[in-house]
């Protein structure tokens, strides 16, 4: 029996757009899957029978308080002991849940999976990572897009090494083609950052790494998982998110670009864990979180987490844990 556990009161529209979205989850997922929601047992009871109820076996956890949006991260974690991020967090720490996720307080997540669930032994940083959209073949995947906005060369060779096993075993990419996001195609080329992280990725022999690619290279069929400092990152996401937005407020209809819906993947899963966790957008609606579910089905499925053990077992990486 897989349980997948929610933070219902995450989000600007929580705990509604949550519950609605995992009524659509469970109506197409309701066999050996139980899931686990975290929240105020009144609240979400009561959206619960709004929706007509959920046709899949749930669970309710009572939480007495709720971290906002604009809340200290540390400080909420420390002193919210029973906010539905902290007990989520506990409870796949402790084996009672299979994944959690939440549309809720991204840097309380963070922070907190950090301190309960925490890094597997000989990750240096967690990252999180963004699928870009390609128009004829499967999304790529960039990493880290603001987890780490400085980074050591190492840290983006673990990058490459988790976006790898993710591609290929969550996504079913074989031998997924790995590369450096810089500013020119030749090796040599960036900052002190890329050149000596070029070398790194280039003598890991657990990558496929292919060189570097340009930033208009990366909506193209260039490579399979892209790495950057998560400040580069970032920027690339907010960028993406806003040509998304342009197009829909200007009435352009086109199936590629609705590609760059963030609905479509409802979340993503912070890789280098000992344990799935999974971080929506603020805005999340019933679509998003329903795909977020989905996501964390897969990636359950994908027993991705032991595979990041086993390959940080064997890696060359050095390791410089601090």
């Amino acid at each position: 029996m897989m349980r997948l556990g929610i933070d219902a009161m995450g989000g600007d529209f929580a705990p509604a757009e949550c519950i609605e979205g995992v009524k659509q989850f469970c109506a197409h997922n309701h066999d050996g899957i139980t899931v686990v929601l975290f929240g105020d047992e009144t609240a979400v009871d009561k959206e619960i029978k709004r929706v007509g109820g959920l046709d899949c076996n749930h669970e309710i956890v009572h939480c007495t308080d709720n971290i906002d949006m604009s809340e200290s991260a540390t400080r909420a974690i420390q002193s919210k002991q029973d906010s539905s991020i902290v007990k989520g967090l506990k409870y796949l720490t402790g084996g009672k849940i299979d994944a959690f996720a939440s549309a809720g307080n991204t840097g309380a997540m963070m922070v907190g999976a950090m301190y309960t669930v925490k890094l597997i032994q000989g990750v240096l940083r967690p990252a999180l990572s963004t699928f870009i959209p390609r128009a004829e073949t499967h999304p790529g995947l960039l990493v880290d897009v603001g987890a780490n906005a400085d980074c050591k060369p190492e840290m983006l060779v673990q990058f490459g090494i988790l976006g790898s096993l993710y591609m290929e075993y969550v996504h079913h990419v074989n031998n997924p083609r790995v590369a450096l996001v810089n500013i020119g195609e030749e090796e040599g080329k960036g900052n002190a950052l890329a050149q000596q992280a070029y070398t790194l990725l280039k003598e890991n022999n657990q990558l496929n790494f292919i060189g570097n690619v340009e930033g208009r290279d990366l909506f193209k069929d260039s490579a399979d998982v892209m790495v950057c400092d998560g400040f580069t990152g970032n920027i690339i996401l907010k960028m993406g998110e806003s040509v998304y937005d342009i197009i829909k407020e200007r009435g352009v209809t086109d199936p590629y670009f609705e590609l760059f819906n963030y609905e479509n993947f409802g979340g993503t899963c912070v890789l280098g864990l000992n344990a799935p966790v999974f971080i929506g957008h603020g805005i999340s609606n019933a679509r998003a979180f329903e795909n977020m579910l989905a996501t964390m089905k897969v990636v359950v499925e994908a027993n991705i987490v032991d595979r990041f053990k086993q390959a940080f077992i064997q890696s060359t990486t050095p390791i410089d844990q601090q």
